[in-house]
């Protein structure tokens, strides 16, 4: 008997997530069938934005999900960490679909692993939305790294590496357990973040695919 593939789709508010969720199911998930939506207006409208994360950017996301659940996928991974709120608002709309937040499951991980986490993001709302996330049980110590997003998009992947090692520098130098680096475009520095400092670096993908394909299988919708 054959078993239909898991059709799974991955909604994008940055160009730069899409590559790295890609990568990570191609070496942990292979046999999922997935769907790309990119609307990266999300990233630029919410940093624009004095009204922050509200009803019509909620709506927004209630459109795309509608869409994808349109299709027929089994399960909603979306890919940007600074929009929290918005998808909680999609998980709640269906309850009996896997929705997953980019950072819930990574948040899980780190919280298990100690009690001070170093987070380390590119894009500043992230590091305004994310740490609320993370249980009261734990410090979060944030770090941005000021223009490693500008400089993924101008095509200077180095210097993007090199300004993320730099900010997983000083976090680890604040003492932290564990550094969570906080958006799928960082997956891409994990190993020199790793060869950098001395304390174990999760990534928000890794720990996402995994997450998506446990609940998925399993038909486990939270």
């Amino acid at each position: 008997m054959t078993t239909t593939p898991a059709r799974i789709a991955l909604i994008h508010a940055l160009a730069h997530s899409i590559a790295p969720v890609n990568h990570e199911l191609d070496r942990a998930w292979p046999g999922c069938v997935r769907m790309n939506l990119l609307d990266d207006s999300l990233s630029a409208d919410l940093a624009a934005s004095r009204d922050g994360l509200d009803a019509a950017m909620t709506a927004r996301f209630i459109a795309l999900a509608e869409y994808a659940i349109g299709t027929g996928v089994r399960g909603i991974l979306f890919t940007c960490s600074a929009f929290g709120p918005c998808i909680e608002a999609v998980a709640l709309r269906w309850p009996g679909i896997p929705v997953l937040k980019p950072n819930e499951a990574m948040i899980a991980d780190a919280s298990r692993i100690g009690r001070r986490i170093g987070l380390v993001a590119s894009f500043a709302p992230t590091l305004a939305s994310m740490p609320a996330e993370f249980p009261a049980s734990v410090s979060v110590l944030p770090a941005l790294a000021d223009g490693a997003l500008d400089a993924l998009t101008a095509g200077d992947a180095r210097l993007h590496d090199h300004l993320v090692v730099e900010a997983a520098r000083r976090v680890a130098a604040m003492g932290c357990d564990v550094i969570a680096l906080a958006q799928f475009s960082l997956a891409r520095a994990a190993s020199a973040v790793e060869h950098a400092v001395r304390v174990p670096v999760l990534t928000t993908v890794g720990s996402a695919v995994h997450l998506l394909r446990v609940r998925v299988e399993e038909g486990v919708p939270r």
